[in-house]
């Protein structure tokens, strides 16, 4: 009895487990993409921050859109979509010759993925039982993070073997053969369109805007200075098309970011503690692979194994520490994960000229363990209780805030990291004391915003009744 109830739902989540192992295997070979590419065109490390930042800004603003569009279209043709777009972008990726191409490739990659996490978290919140909704995340969860472990170290073998135009052509690859098997999969039953008169284009075309320019603002402020024209126009923009947005979205009949889902107290501030934790993840892996460039030049490779390890503890703390908010209240889940992110921050002010990969793994492990269960937690204190009429908007909602926050971390932690290095150097500092000063500075910096998502967690509502 219990196959027969659980085998249809599980049978047609097969596509969104591949696409989710698609996303993970190969972002974890494009961790290493950066720092390569702008050190074979001869270009500045802190131009590592632009490379990331094109991929993250259609990855988080395109999430909500694409999620919309699933409601609309489908989630087996969004799905489909989204990979082939992934895909192209890949392939524009293996053939960049200048930054500017690389970001244009990069943005295209991002716009690929926004259709995936969407889609596959509301085929979990509609086609899952209620009780297995939980394990359903963790187990998204497990699939995104543990397929990314190997990924860090074999793209870095590669790079250091063949070059990273070779890395990027696997990734191409695999995409290939991931769509073919998505393509052979059955389609869903239950999967109803709706007319395309139901879709906010005004609005989407304000969301990509609005997010986009949101995540330039630290990256510019820091760059080219907070008074600059560059940062000053990117502002101005900004502030402009926010206007915009709301004003289009209050009118809208079926907005791209419904208002009673985003002013819910357990969504605004899992946002906000969204914003001053998670985004550490993707900001630790580019500091600690420019942090072994600076010091360790010749042993590049152990940068990979140690965020491997990264993404082991993830997959590691999805599973072990996700599920238990199903028993306990989750902000206490939370608080324990988020400490763990806290220790493993804490590590790197161990770190020195010559630091080993024990000690690298180490603090990105532990930060991996508390990350994996947080960001499953997180899912299921945001997304509880939603209809199923509003799947598809509601996770790409949550998505766009979700996936705003690794850039977030990126735009604001890395540029703080990269350029102080750089005035450090200029002063007269050496090299690799320069990068040990700086990333002992960055430590203690996300340290404090760790603490504060901590306070902030526990004003979240109690989500058990007891």
């Amino acid at each position: 009895m219990e196959n027969s109830n659980t085998a249809p739902y599980m049978r047609g989540f097969v596509p969104y487990a591949l696409a989710a192992f698609l996303i993970g295997i190969v972002g974890g070979f494009s961790t290493v993409l950066g720092p390569a590419f702008v050190q074979d065109i001869g270009i500045a490390y802190n131009n590592t921050t632009w490379t990331a930042l094109a991929q993250a800004m259609s990855t988080a603003a395109c999430a909500p859109i694409l999620g919309k569009l699933g409601d609309v279209i489908g989630r087996r043709t969004t799905l489909l979509l989204g990979i082939a777009v992934y895909t192209l972008g890949n392939v524009l990726s293996a053939l960049a010759n200048s930054l500017l191409f690389m970001l244009v490739a990069r943005f295209i990659v991002g716009i690929g993925s926004a259709a995936i996490a969407p889609v596959a978290l509301a085929y979990i919140v509609t086609e899952f039982p209620q009780n297995a909704v939980a394990k359903g995340f963790s187990f998204y969860m497990l699939i995104s993070s543990a397929s990314v472990v190997f990924g860090p170290t074999l793209g870095g073998l590669m790079i250091n073997s063949y070059g990273w135009q070779v890395m990027i052509w696997v990734c191409v690859a695999i995409c290939a053969v991931v769509f073919l098997a998505c393509l052979l999969c059955r389609g869903e039953t239950g999967d109803r369109r709706k007319p395309l008169t139901d879709f906010d284009s005004p609005g989407a075309v304000l969301v990509l805007i609005f997010f986009s320019l949101v995540l330039c603002v630290p990256s510019f402020g820091q760059n080219f200075g907070w008074s600059s024209i560059a940062f000053l126009v990117i502002f101005t923009a900004a502030a402009i098309s926010f206007t915009c947005l709301v004003f289009v979205e209050r009118r809208a009949k079926n907005p791209i970011l419904p208002g009673s889902f985003l002013l819910r107290k357990a969504f605004v501030l899992s946002v906000l503690a969204l914003f001053l934790t998670q985004g550490l993840m993707q900001a630790n892996m580019t500091s600690v692979i420019v942090f072994v460039n600076y010091t360790q030049p010749q042993n590049s490779v152990i940068s990979g194994y140690a965020i491997s390890i990264m993404y082991l503890g993830m997959s590691i703390g999805a599973v072990i520490l996700g599920p238990l908010a199903d028993r306990w209240e989750p902000k206490w889940v939370l608080t324990a994960s988020l400490t763990l992110t806290g220790v493993g921050c804490g590590a790197m002010l161990l770190f020195s000229a010559e630091t080993s990969v024990a000690l690298l793994a180490l603090s990105l492990g532990v930060l991996g363990f508390g990350l994996g269960g947080n960001g499953t937690i997180f899912m299921k204190v945001v997304l509880s209780g939603l209809p199923a009429g509003q799947a598809g908007v509601g996770t790409g909602t949550y998505g766009l805030f979700r996936d705003l926050a690794a850039p977030f971390g990126v735009a604001v932690f890395v540029p703080m990291f990269t350029n102080q290095i750089t005035n450090l150097i200029s002063a007269g500092m050496e090299q690799k004391n320069a990068a040990v000063s700086s990333i002992k500075i960055l430590a203690t910096t996300e340290i404090f915003c760790i603490a504060a998502g901590i306070a902030i967690v526990l004003m979240l509502p109690k989500i058990r009744k007891t």
